[in-house]
């Protein structure tokens, strides 16, 4: 199946299944609100849906960097149960004889944000990672958690998503991989909305 025709599956199912859903009014609870919304609850209600995602995720990247990847690391939540999915997918694709994968999450810490527990940095000094999360924005996400993976001896050799919504302002300067691309999802500040000057309720789900 080629790369266009998977995207397309991809995207026909994860709107089937509400986990993408394009045209809603969602308050985002960060200020903003907007027509495009990922629901990671709905990737964790039914776990065949997440492990068809990332299966359908690791058939869009090039035999190389599977390969070459030794970590899958994310941050919690979505990003994190992502991550581990795709860790144990690769396992599936690899010789016994071959060390299995790792898996990292990334942690919130109210004070210092996004976290690397030490247990997990130990773990990745001198190790090729796969940063994996279910949206990517502007990218300051990744930049983090590659910061933190630096900082414990590891590298960065690509990213992936679910969901990109092509806005991104950091470039890692590696490999990115999504299963769905969305251009059309602008973000509106909660007191200028035009959804809410129209009216329209925001959805729920």
């Amino acid at each position: 199946m080629t790369s266009e025709l998977l995207r397309k599956k991809a995207l026909d199912e994860l709107q089937r299944n509400e986990v993408l859903m394009l045209d809603g009014h969602f308050d985002y609870g960060n200020g903003f609100h907007g027509r495009v919304y990922l629901n990671p609850h709905r990737l964790f209600l039914q776990p065949s849906t997440i492990w068809r995602v990332a299966q359908d995720l690791l058939d869009l990247m090039p035999y190389d960097l599977l390969e070459s990847i030794d970590v899958v690391a994310g941050p919690a939540t979505g990003g994190a149960l992502l991550a581990h999915t795709l860790a144990g997918l690769l396992d599936g694709r690899r010789p016994l004889s071959r060390p299995p994968c790792q898996f990292a999450p990334f942690n919130v810490d109210a004070r210092n944000g996004l976290t690397l527990r030490r247990f997990y940095k130990r773990h990745l000094q001198g190790l090729r990672v796969l940063l994996a999360d279910d949206v990517r924005n502007t990218g300051t996400t990744f930049q983090r958690c590659a910061e933190l993976v630096a900082d414990a001896g590891g590298t960065v050799v690509g990213t992936a998503q679910i969901y990109d919504r092509r806005t991104a302002l950091v470039d890692l300067g590696v490999p990115n991989y999504s299963l769905v691309e969305y251009v059309e999802a602008e973000n509106f500040a909660a007191d200028t909305c035009p959804m809410c000057r129209d009216g329209k309720p925001i959805t729920e789900f």
